[in-house]
């Protein structure tokens, strides 16, 4: 199984901060991104969000920076929010990154689960399922074809263009990142995409229908089983001891989703529902190396099997010390364990 990251470049601040406390952000985050190549972990994906407390809005700049000081890491987005992209200006970006770094980019699309960028970028929420799946059928067509033909009704045609530059793998890996809707998990499968699921809640094994629907239609479009491939996402932190792991993070944790509770009407989070989420079925995975091994290898086995697993750790407002412990851990520790069981 592949064991990676999921950064939103964030800058622990909801304030405003100044251009030199952005600078030692970023720097940082290259240095774990650095060190999750060192350790040997397989991939470190940057999400793309547009509020104050996030850095990763232009995340393709901070996956080449990223290239030149990594040798095997994978490099993708986690994720690019299509629905308000151009496809075409996303597709070149990606190939231009899988040049730079000889053939480590992946791209994984999805809707977003902030919306900032839909005003930002002149487009209509009440268009959100029709752009996406609009402008993924057009990636698509980018990634396999070097000359497209193409229309639809939120982008000018395309007349027998040819889009340049293309990537060093054939074909460039496109993941679909989905949440919890039945038929993003069926789209995928239609479409033969390796899936991404973000689990950031609940309890993993819930997750099984969906991931069944995902299989079985890809198997009804008769992609082979190989081709579907299954990610997953969560939340998580690997300290030395799992007293350590939740003291660190805990409190972060639950200043951040009760902050972004207020604006979704969710109720506080509390330390009674966070040790629920830790627990054997949650979604959350906070510990030590051997517990968390364990829990990736019991969520794998809950849903069927999965290929990839990476943990999203900087929304606890953890420092960048500890964000590089707990890579080391898993780069040493929990990766091993779960690949050797």
């Amino acid at each position: 199984m592949e064991i990676g990251i999921d950064s939103f470049a964030a800058t622990g601040n909801t304030a405003i901060h100044s251009p030199a406390e952005d600078m030692q952000a970023l720097s940082e985050l290259l240095e774990r991104m650095q060190h999750a190549d060192d350790v040997g972990l397989d991939v470190f994906a940057i999400g793309e969000h547009y509020r104050r407390e996030f850095l990763d809005s232009a995340n393709i700049v901070i996956l080449a920076a990223a290239a030149a000081r990594t040798k095997r890491i994978r490099l993708s987005s986690a994720v690019t929010v299509l629905s308000s992209a151009d496809p075409v200006r996303v597709f070149q970006n990606f190939a231009t990154l899988d040049l730079v770094s000889h053939g480590r980019a992946e791209i994984c699309v999805g809707r977003g689960s902030f919306t900032e960028s839909f005003p930002l970028f002149g487009y209509d929420l009440h268009d959100y399922d029709a752009l996406f799946s609009e402008k993924l059928d057009l990636l698509l067509q980018l990634r396999d074809h070097e000359t497209v033909t193409w229309s639809g009704n939120f982008r000018p045609a395309l007349d027998a263009q040819v889009i340049y530059p293309r990537p060093a793998q054939t074909p460039l890996p496109i993941w679909l990142g989905v949440g919890g809707t039945p038929a993003s998990f069926a789209r995928a499968g239609t479409l033969g995409m390796p899936l991404m699921v973000a689990i950031i809640g609940g309890e993993t094994h819930r997750f099984r229908p969906l991931i069944d629907l995902y299989r079985q239609a890809g198997a009804k479009a008769g992609h082979p089983p190989e081709r579907l491939t299954v990610g997953i996402h969560s939340l998580g932190y690997v300290a030395e001891s799992n007293e350590q792991a939740v003291a660190a993070y805990y409190p972060g944790y639950a200043e951040t989703f009760t902050r972004i509770g207020r604006e979704r009407g969710w109720p506080p989070v509390t330390h009674g529902h966070f040790l629920a989420q830790n627990g054997p079925t949650g979604a959350l995975l906070v510990g030590d190396p051997q517990q968390v091994a364990e829990k990736i290898l019991r969520h794998s086995n809950a849903l069927g099997g999965i290929s990839r697993f990476t943990f999203q750790m900087d929304n606890a407002k953890l420092t960048h010390a500890q964000l590089m412990n707990a890579i080391r851990l898993i780069g040493e520790q929990v990766s091993p364990l779960v690949n050797h069981s």
